[in-house]
């Protein structure tokens, strides 16, 4: 049973206050009482364990215990540009790269895409974003940025950021080698739309831009994103 709550303003002094649908889930879903103990968290990396003080019929008041920095990040960070699938498929796309400790998911702009990026849309993951860092025990919220071209998004990534890009070809480097190339710098990560990125795309990228593969199979775009987060990950737990 989740016990982690976030606050959607900065958790400052010994009170803070549950509204809408994080209130609902202690007061209806676990039916809280007064002093019962719960985790806080306001994605700025730290968590406050908190009592109970009252209970409204919308809202709940809760005293601070204390305030602890709990660093469960990747360290450097690794960033995803996806040009985002259809319907369910990305909630579970966000899930999956809030639990591997993705600090940024860019969602891409492609002439392929098949489903264009929107607010409403936007909005209905960041809330995902939340659920997803109640549950994993991250403190800091992963990023879903604005919607941005490939080459909008390479441009903005910061000097010395390695930038890899998913595409099958001759010469692309099997993710496996590239893996053993990690350096200790931010990684840039672009996933495309089913029918792949354009010649035009591509070369928008840059010369820096590492094309890489994962195989003769045809994958759908959260496995390859995912693959590439899990990769990475594993190998930046294991240095830390």
């Amino acid at each position: 049973m989740c016990r982690r709550f976030f606050v959607d303003r900065p958790v400052v002094g010994e009170c803070a206050r549950l509204e809408g649908s994080e209130a609902e889930h202690l007061i209806r879903v676990l039916r809280a009482k007064v002093d019962d103990e719960v985790v806080l968290f306001d994605g700025s990396g730290a968590e406050f364990p908190a009592r109970v003080v009252t209970i409204g019929r919308s809202h709940a008041e809760l005293r601070v215990l204390e305030r602890s920095w709990v660093d469960r990040e990747l360290s450097p960070p690794l960033v995803l540009a996806v040009a985002l699938p259809k319907g369910d498929r990305q909630r579970w796309l966000v899930e999956k790269a809030v639990e591997l400790g993705v600090a940024q998911l860019v969602p891409l702009v492609t002439k392929r895409g098949v489903a264009q990026p929107v607010d409403r849309a936007l909005d209905r993951l960041r809330r995902a974003v939340v659920e997803a860092s109640k549950q994993c025990g991250r403190n800091r919220l992963m990023e879903i940025s604005s919607p941005q071209t490939l080459a909008e998004c390479f441009a903005a990534a910061p000097l010395g950021c390695q930038r890899w890009l998913a595409h099958p070809c001759a010469s692309a480097q099997p993710l496996r080698e590239l893996l053993q190339q990690v350096t200790h710098d931010p990684l840039l990560a672009a996933v495309g739309p089913e029918g792949g990125f354009t010649d035009d795309e591509i070369a928008a990228a840059g010369p820096e831009c590492q094309l890489v593969t994962l195989g003769p199979r045809i994958l759908r775009i959260e496995t390859v994103a995912l693959a590439v987060a899990s990769g990475v990950a594993l190998l930046r737990q294991a240095v830390a």
